[in-house]
C-alpha cells in the first residue's frame, strides 16, 4: 500500500511538471516521456496517447529481461501517468515569461516525483528496458547504455524544439537528478570520514564520550613512510561534521581526514539524538 501511494504521489507531481511547465514552454525530458514530448511538439499527438504506445513497444522487445515485479509496477505507473496527463492537459497553462524559471521548477518538481517513484521500485523511463536487453545480450554497461539512450532523445530535440529549448531541457534534467538524489538520500544526510592518525585511540575515545558515536578501526600502512597506522571509519550526521572535525584537530592537528557523502545508512543504530555505528 505504501509503494502504491508513493507511485501515485510521484506520478501526479511528474504529470503536473510536464503539463504545466514543460509543455507550455517547449521543454522536453529523457526516456519515453521525452520521446512523447518530442512527438507532441512535432505533430501534436498528446503524451497521454504516445507514452503508453511507446512503452508497450519497448516492453514487447525487452520484457524478458526485466524482473516481473518491476514490469507490473511500471505498467501501473505508465497507465497512471497517461491518465494524469489527460486530466491536467485540460488545465490552462501559459508559457512563462522566463523559460529558465520553467526549466528550474520543472526539474525540481520532476525530481521530487521521481524520488517517490524510485522509492516504490518503479520507473517511467522506458529506455532502461532497452539498456537491460543490450546488457543481457551483449554485456554492455547498464548505466552507461541508459545514459546514451536518454542522451539520444535529448539530442533529437535539437531538430524539433531547437537548440535553446534543448539547453533548457538539459537544465531541467540536471536539476531533476539532483533533487531526486536528495529525496532518495533523505533530508537528514550523513557523512562518512576516514581518519588516519597516530592518535587514533584518543580520537576514538573522545568521539565516543563527546559525540556518543563510534568508529570502525582498520589497520593500515603508509607506503611512503612504511609506517603502520590505525584508520578510523566514522559515520555521522552532516550537521555534526564541523564539531567532529574540531574534536579530531584538537587531538591531532595533523590528522589526515577524508570526508565522503553517504546516501544510505542501514544496520546498527543511528538515532537523531544519539548517533552510533556498530562495528
Amino acid at each position: 500500500m505504501k509503494n502504491i501511494m508513493y507511485i501515485i504521489i510521484g506520478t501526479l507531481l511528474f504529470a503536473l511538471a510536464v503539463t504545466q511547465l514543460a509543455m507550455p514552454n517547449s521543454i522536453a525530458e529523457g526516456g519515453i516521456v521525452g520521446m512523447s514530448l518530442l512527438i507532441y511538439y512535432g505533430i501534436g499527438i498528446s503524451p497521454s496517447i504516445s507514452t503508453p504506445i511507446i512503452f508497450i513497444l519497448l516492453l514487447g522487445v525487452g520484457i524478458r529481461y526485466l524482473p516481473r515485479h518491476m514490469v507490473y509496477k511500471t505498467i501501473f505507473n505508465v497507465a497512471l501517468f497517461s491518465v494524469f496527463i489527460w486530466i491536467f492537459e485540460g488545465l490552462y497553462a501559459r508559457p512563462m515569461e522566463d523559460p529558465l524559471l520553467a526549466a528550474i521548477f520543472a526539474g525540481a518538481i520532476t525530481g521530487v516525483g521521481f524520488g517517490f517513484i524510485y522509492q516504490a521500485g518503479s520507473s517511467v523511463g522506458g529506455t532502461s528496458i532497452i539498456a537491460r536487453a543490450f546488457n543481457q545480450q551483449l554485456g554492455w554497461d547498464l548505466t552507461g547504455m541508459t545514459l546514451v539512450l536518454d542522451a539520444l532523445v535529448v539530442i533529437a530535440g535539437i531538430f524539433i524544439i531547437g537548440p535553446v529549448s534543448t539547453m533548457y531541457t538539459l537544465i531541467t534534467l540536471y536539476i531533476g537528478k539532483v533533487v531526486t538524489d536528495f529525496v532518495l538520500g533523505g533530508f537528514d544526510s550523513k557523512k562518512a570520514l576516514n581518519v588516519v592518525s597516530p592518535y587514533s585511540e584518543q580520537i576514538s575515545e573522545r568521539i565516543t564520550k563527546e559525540l556518543a558515536s563510534s568508529a570502525t578501526v582498520f589497520d593500515g600502512r603508509g607506503e611512503y613512510m612504511k609506517e603502520q597506522r590505525r584508520v578510523l571509519y566514522i559515520v555521522i550526521h552532516s550537521h555534526r561534521l564541523l564539531r567532529l572535525k574540531r574534536v579530531i584537530k584538537e587531538v591531532d592537528p595533523n590528522a589526515f581526514i577524508v570526508v565522503h557523502n553517504v546516501k544510505d545508512v542501514s544496520g546498527g543504530t543511528f538515532s537523531i539524538g544519539h548517533e552510533e555505528v556498530r562495528s
